[in-house]
């Protein structure tokens, strides 16, 4: 990748915060920025460029569900471009959560599997993800 892309991690525990940042990093070379609730994150995307947004299904600060950050991005003219993908293991949560217009997206356990790779990096390439308007 050219440029190195910044990539919002949403309400992850410091431990798979730490997971997800250390393979972007490596092999993407990504710039992992954390936020812990739905305003943080909400506030990170709309004042900084993002290639791509991880939300964990439940956010770890609060279990504000990820689908409910998923639609908020979704709604708003300025952020719905971005590329934003689901972090669960559950099957049924990651249909819920393309069906609300993620990217389709990955569990923890599956973090270092080649598809898993293949789909961020895809989504790490988009060029739709674009500043948002100011």
């Amino acid at each position: 990748m050219d440029a190195k892309k910044r990539v919002l991690s949403v309400g992850q525990c410091w431990m798979d915060h730490g997971s997800i940042s250390c393979v972007l990093t490596k092999h993407f070379g990504a710039e992992v920025v954390g936020a812990d609730t739905k305003e943080e994150a909400i506030h990170e995307a709309q004042s900084g460029e993002f290639a791509l947004v991880l939300v964990n299904r439940l956010l770890d600060r609060d279990g504000t569900p990820g689908l409910e950050i998923i639609r908020a991005f979704q709604r708003d003219d300025n952020l719905k471009n971005v590329p934003i993908m689901l972090v669960s293991n559950f099957a049924d949560a990651q249909r819920e959560a393309v069906a609300c217009g993620a990217l389709p997206g990955f569990g923890k356990s599956s973090l270092h599997a080649p598809e898993t790779l293949a789909g961020i990096r895809a989504a790490l390439l988009r060029t739709t993800a674009a500043a948002p308007a100011r």
